[in-house]
């Protein structure tokens, strides 16, 4: 199912069972999303993501950074990152989206693509240290990208496009039930920051 180019429902689930994804749609001006994509882009601690696999480290072009409350250790793809402080507009961002969903979090991955070509697989945030079945809520800043969401068993799909400074919640067993994935494409030229705030259980 495609949901591109629809008025956003923030009540509607996207997903048709199994899961709930909310779409809030743009939740701030082009001008004020302008401001906060350029902040995020020259003030957190951007690195080049790494991953382990069959026993291979491996360097992707996609940056990344990790932020909380504590020092809290995040391990996924068998490499372990440590939360760096929140900064200032970090911190004003998740106070928002707490507002704004209702829910509350105590740290942020963020993820920075340069470009199109850059992307992410299917995958399911299910690592142990997460909330189980907590909201995760995803704010994105830059050039608008389609967002795809599959079911591990169906194989139904459902996608849709995620615009500049817009807030897109996943909550409920969407993890246990549902990957997602950010897809390449060569129509893409300009760089995307996306936020993912979440809940780590010690």
């Amino acid at each position: 199912m495609d949901l591109f180019n629809t008025v956003p429902d923030e009540a509607l689930n996207l997903l048709p069972h199994g899961g709930i994804v909310n779409y809030y749609g743009q939740i701030w001006s082009h001008h004020e999303a302008n401001r906060y994509l350029d902040n995020l882009l020259n003030n957190i601690d951007w690195k080049n993501d790494e991953a382990v696999l069959f026993g291979k480290r491996i360097i992707t072009k996609r940056k990344v950074a990790w932020y909380g409350d504590q020092d809290f250790d995040y391990t996924y793809s068998n490499t372990t990152k440590r939360a760096l402080r929140w900064t200032a507009e970090l911190a004003e961002l998740k106070s928002i989206v707490e507002v704004k969903t209702g829910e509350t979090f105590n740290s942020c991955l963020l993820n920075l693509y340069y470009s199109g070509e850059e992307g992410m697989a299917w995958h399911s945030d299910g690592e142990k240290t997460l909330k189980k079945d907590g909201a995760i809520a995803s704010l994105s800043f830059g050039v608008a990208r389609k967002f795809a969401f599959k079911h591990k068993t169906s194989k139904e799909t459902v996608a849709l496009v995620l615009e500049h400074g817009s807030l897109l919640v996943m909550k409920g067993s969407t993890q246990s039930q549902w990957l997602h994935r950010l897809p390449t494409t060569l129509l893409v030229s300009k760089p995307r920051v996306n936020l993912t705030f979440r809940t780590i259980v010690l």
